[in-house]
């Protein structure tokens, strides 16, 4: 026996002696045992029962979380991680009487083989010379136990011995329970039967009873009983008698052990059960939605997505490759991949998206230089393990954090993390966001001081930082100044709140359009396209209050299929939205922000020692009321549209302090990449 399991068994073989002494029969004493090791791990038992409790308690707030984001695996994973923490939940609590149960097992099944040296706590040396002078095996300890209560002669000097083994006998009910049944066949097949049974009717008390079980779903309550099943089948097959009998009399102690805890401890007074049912409404109604959508076009899509994955592959000497989540982030992108090509006509960029209606296909079918590829979120994870190229571009934060990894066939790959908004990185994104890039494309200073201060809080490795600025805002400006500027015959004023918690729509939507309604102005409330998505409902409930109100005052825009409205308003009034800063550095018009609950991804954002630019731009954009203050947005708002020129020559020269390299279209992005396609190629030679 090795170490571990002989201090593990010693004390236990102390408890079934006992037992032994006291029941006088060795099928008995192994159900005393099994009772008292069911007494002893009470603690742990009731331990794990309020753990259960708990993570039933807060799955509705779970299911509603998965609900609200549904489709963002990270951000699911996140909150109900944060969840689990606030309420004290641990998951792996729930793998502890699986732990010990192993244990115990392996422990009987050590007892039951060797029962002279666990139960009768005799020498090894002692056991050897008898086994020695009777010509056994001193490991077949049973074969010992047999032959001696035969009536084998042993010497004299082991009188003692032959009278301590003698009354030790192995059988119950007419079985051995030192045997296989595997080896004996005949009355011995009923033991896997009685504890495929016994495990069978657990399976189903606990599946009906224990509070977390019962909540599962089929799938897996009927994989774990097909499992326990096929566990318990073997075991009566293939190991010991005496063994098979300790694994029936827990799954019997186990099933009253439920009841019991039930009844002292009851799941139904914490956990609010009506809840429980609506967040599961909640959350099929968007899984509903979603499963309404996938058709034939998925199945095509599959096999696209199969075919690309294969293509990628078959390419050798990819320079490189750029990732996209879905198909609005190509704006991100466009100038910079416009200022390569024209840089290097025959470059070949290789775009991946994660939408199969990504406009790049159809941009790609004028231009051959640009080879798309379409691999959806799960393919993701083992395509980017597999990732050859020399450069990878990509706006989604969080590299090696989560699903998307670091190529682990090609570990000199330069991860370039390029920008989808003017903003910090250091609170908007969670904590080591950009931790595992190699180059930063940064937006202005204030990225630049963020990054270094990161490096030098966490002691990180220094990046390459890049003042590439923010090409898409150079974009909006010029459509901006293309625009029909005709005065309108309403002031316009934009309500366009984000969609994260306590945004305006949840908030104060209501007193915000009470306050503004009037003849001077026509009022455009404009969701977020996320909220829709996820709150068609909230949506339908909203829009249907106002029903009643002239379109010449209040307007609800749901097709997002262009900004039109947002670049035309006179006024944009929104929470954290980032849209802001796009509409005040595109239109040099103010903002009025609303302090609802401020969007903070990363907890630790303060260690960093600098203030957000999207904290210290909002009073030098606009003007930021508390919703307590909400009383002032009327006189607010007209004082603001009424300093439309001072704001004006404020915003343009705090646009081009904020920003790098502003009005050349992403051309140091450009300038970086083929410098380092270069230097990289040169390095390949040498």
């Amino acid at each position: 026996m090795n170490t571990v399991m002989h201090y593990i068994c010693y004390p236990l073989g102390y408890v079934m002696k006992w037992c032994w002494e006291l029941c006088g029969n060795y099928g008995l004493a192994i159900i005393l045992f099994t009772l008292c090791t069911k007494i002893i791990l009470i603690p742990v038992s009731v331990w794990v029962h309020k753990n259960s409790i708990k993570m039933v308690t807060i799955q509705p707030d779970i299911n509603f979380i998965k609900a609200k984001y549904y489709g963002d695996r990270e951000r699911i994973a996140e909150e109900e991680t944060a969840m689990q923490k606030k309420k004290g939940y641990s998951p792996f609590v729930t793998v502890v009487p699986l732990l010990l149960q192993l244990l115990l097992l392996t422990a009987v099944l050590y007892i039951v083989k060797q029962p002279l040296t666990n139960v009768l706590h005799m020498s090894s040396e002692t056991v050897a010379a008898l086994a020695e002078s009777l010509g056994i095996n001193a490991e077949n300890q049973l074969e010992i136990i047999k032959t001696i209560q035969s009536g084998a002669s042993t010497d004299a000097a082991f009188a003692g011995v032959v009278s301590q083994i003698k009354p030790l006998d192995l059988s119950f009910i007419g079985l051995s329970l030192g045997i296989e049944p595997y080896k004996a066949w005949g009355f011995y097949t009923l033991v896997p039967v009685i504890a495929g049974v016994s495990s069978l009717l657990l399976c189903w008390v606990m599946n009906a009873t224990n509070v977390l079980q019962a909540e599962q779903g089929k799938f897996n309550k009927y994989g774990t009983t097909v499992l326990s099943v096929g566990v318990s089948l073997f075991l009566g097959f293939f190991v010991y008698t005496g063994v098979a009998l300790y694994w029936i009399a827990s799954n019997v102690f186990a099933i009253i052990q439920q009841y019991v805890l039930n009844a002292v401890i009851n799941p139904k007074k914490y956990v609010d059960y009506k809840r429980l049912e609506e967040s599961r409404k909640a959350l099929a109604d968007i899984e509903r939605l979603d499963d309404g959508k996938r058709d034939e076009k998925s199945k095509e899509n599959a096999k696209r997505e199969k075919a690309d994955y294969k293509r990628f592959f078959k390419i050798v000497n990819k320079h490189l490759v750029i990732y996209s989540e879905r198909s609005g982030f190509y704006k991100y992108f466009e100038a910079l991949i416009t200022e390569l090509k024209k840089r290097a006509k025959n470059m070949t960029i290789h775009y991946v998206t994660s939408d199969p209606d990504d406009a790049v296909f159809r941009l790609a079918e004028t231009d051959p230089t640009i080879k798309p590829y379409y691999i959806g979120p799960k393919k993701l994870i083992s395509f980017m393990m597999r990732m050859e190229a020399d450069i990878v571009a990509m706006t989604t934060p969080d590299l090696d954090n989560f699903y998307i990894k670091r190529s682990l066939v090609k570990k000199d790959i330069e991860y370039i993390y390029v920008p989808h908004d003017m903003m910090s990185v250091h609170m908007g994104f969670r904590k080591a966001a950009l931790d595992h890039f190699d180059t930063i494309f940064c937006t202005g200073e204030h990225v630049a001081r963020e990054v270094r201060k990161t490096e030098e809080v966490y002691s990180l490795p220094e990046k390459t930082l890049v003042k590439f600025g923010y090409p898409l805002e150079e974009k909006l400006e010029k459509a901006y100044e293309d625009m029909d500027k005709t005065p309108h015959a309403k002031r316009e004023i934009l309500i366009g709140p984000s969609w994260q918690e306590d945004n305006l729509l949840d908030s104060c939507v209501d007193t915000l359009i009470e306050q503004l309604m009037c003849d001077e102005n026509h009022i455009t409330v404009r969701p977020h396209p996320e909220y829709v998505k996820r709150y068609p409902e909230k949506i339908r409930l909203l829009t249907e209050k106002y029903a009643g109100v002239p379109d010449e005052k209040l307007t609800f825009e749901l097709d997002f299929s262009t900004n039109k409205s947002t670049y035309s308003s006179d006024l944009l009034i929104t929470d954290w939205s980032a849209i802001a800063y796009e509409f005040c550095f595109s239109t040099k018009k103010p903002v009025l922000f609303v302090n609802t609950k401020m969007k903070m991804e990363n907890p630790e954002w303060e260690k960093i020692g600098l203030t957000p630019s999207e904290i210290y731009l909002r009073d030098k954009v606009g003007v930021a009321l508390e919703k307590s203050e909400l009383d002032k947005t009327k006189a607010t708002a007209e004082e603001l549209m009424a300093s439309g020129e001072k704001y004006r020559e404020k915003i343009t020269a705090l646009l081009h302090e904020h920003l790098y390299s502003y009005g050349t279209n992403g051309a140091e992005g450009a300038k970086y990449i083929l410098r380092r396609l270069a230097e990289i190629q040169q390095n390949r030679k040498n």
